[in-house]
């Protein structure tokens, strides 16, 4: 068969592009066969022949890397595949692998290319850079590639790291084992540069996305920490308001809260001389001073396991048997005020000031709970709140007075001094007793 000189160069071309073993080679014959009709000009190219010519050199250029372009080229190139940017280590003592993995990745905008020859310096580079993906030899001196991939996994710092191993060896043993070491991908070098850097994009896009979710996770815990240190604080000023259980109640309950209590010891104090030594210090040295003195009184009613219920100006308020009910609710009640009378009198030796207390107590039934919606407290209500608050104004400086009930309760443990009756505003005659002391036990 014969074939014109155009029909001849046609069927070149398309051999070239069938075959990619034969593609330079064809590519070579049309470029000669056109310089030759240009040389002669008695066939002159035409444009269906340079499309052809266009097609073959744009199909050379998809299958090769020209080394020669200068490394920070502003040709064009494949588009970044990440918004990220992507940060390579290569570690492999030979500086040539190195040199070409650099001409690589160099004209890729978005990756930032380190090399490291030394595998005993690799993890101190690794820190020093930060990368988001490793390339790693297996054949090294001094340290073997699979004993660096354990010192990389075992280091906290970089244990989470993409790893790409890079080897001359194909042994499917040898692959299995390094990703049974922590390798993410295995690939024979020098791989294609167009896989490469598929792979390190997507590798380094995986660590990221990972590095993002931990960040995320941290904050988040970082959050909860602080919720649950802030929660802390909102429970501890609770409780300073409310009894634990009653404030467990309130977080779940709706509406009022109120409780009754069969026996109980109410207990009010009165800081005698209070009113006078007001007179005579500033308004914010006297807070100070009541502060100091109820302090310690909150800290003998969580001694004695006594409920603090308020207080009012220089008047203390605290009930024994609530909101957790107690038998021995009259003795504890007794050991605060003995306590608390002590604590008076110290105070009073080591500052140098007039002052004493003056405490009433009765025993009885009473209705405990919380009333409104804003600024509420846990409070006390009935004839033996009542009676109490009497038993404190009529009674006497420096002296416990409790009523009969009270008394009848406490008898056999402590010393008094018997009153007998007393005329008590809207009680009437009421037989009290004056709290001495503890009873000496002998043995």
């Amino acid at each position: 068969m014969k074939l014109t000189h155009s029909q001849a160069i046609e069927f070149d071309c398309s051999c070239a592009l069938n075959q990619r073993e034969s593609q330079i080679v064809n590519g070579n014959v049309v470029k000669l066969k056109f310089e030759d009709r240009g040389n002669n000009g008695k066939n002159p190219v035409t444009a269906r022949d340079s499309a052809i010519l266009s097609n073959l050199k744009l199909e050379k250029s998809r299958h090769s890397i020209d080394l020669n372009l200068p490394l920070n080229s502003e040709s064009k190139k494949i588009s970044s595949l990440t918004e990220y940017t992507v940060t390579v280590l290569l570690i492999d003592d030979q500086e040539m692998i190195g040199e070409a993995v650099r001409r690589m990745l160099a004209n890729e905008k978005d990756i930032k290319f380190y090399y490291c020859n030394d595998p005993a310096q690799a993890i101190k580079k690794a820190l020093e850079v930060k990368p988001t993906v490793i390339l790693q030899d297996l054949v090294m001196p001094e340290i073997d590639g699979l004993q660096l991939l354990r010192f990389f996994r075992g280091n906290s710092l970089t244990r989470d790291i993409p790893m790409i191993v890079l080897s001359s060896k194909e042994e499917a043993e040898l692959k299995a084992q390094a990703f049974s070491l922590g390798a993410n991908d295995y690939l024979v070098k020098l791989p294609n540069p167009v896989e490469l850097i598929a792979r390190i994009r997507y590798h380094s896009k995986a660590y990221m996305h990972l590095q993002e979710r931990n960040l995320a996770y941290q904050t988040m815990q970082d959050y909860l920490v602080k919720l649950e240190i802030e929660q802390k604080k909102s429970q501890e000023l609770l409780l300073n308001i409310l009894p634990e259980a009653i404030a467990e109640r309130l977080k779940k309950e709706q509406g009022v809260i109120a409780d009754e209590f069969a026996a109980v010891s109410v207990m009010f104090a009165d800081i005698v001389g209070f009113t006078q030594l007001s007179a005579s210090i500033s308004p914010k040295k006297l807070v100070h001073l009541l502060n100091d003195i109820f302090s310690k009184f909150d800290d003998l009613a969580e001694k004695h396991g006594l409920e603090k219920i308020k207080t009012i100006g220089d008047s203390y308020m605290v009930v024994a048997g609530l909101p957790n009910p107690r038998a021995d609710h009259g003795d504890a009640i007794a050991e605060m005020a003995i306590d608390m009378q002590e604590a008076i009198v110290k105070y009073r030796e080591e500052f140098g000031l007039t002052i004493s207390i003056r405490i009433g107590i009765h025993s009885g039934p009473v209705v405990a709970g919380i009333i409104g919606t804003k600024k509420f407290i846990y409070d006390l209500w009935g004839d033996t709140v009542n009676t109490a608050s009497r038993m404190e104004s009529h009674g006497i400086p420096d002296g416990i007075q409790i009523s009969d009930a009270t008394y009848l309760l406490i008898e056999d443990k402590y010393e008094f001094e018997k009153r007998g009756l007393i005329n008590v505003k809207g009680k009437g005659q009421m037989a009290a007793y004056l709290l001495k002391g503890r009873l000496e036990v002998d043995f």
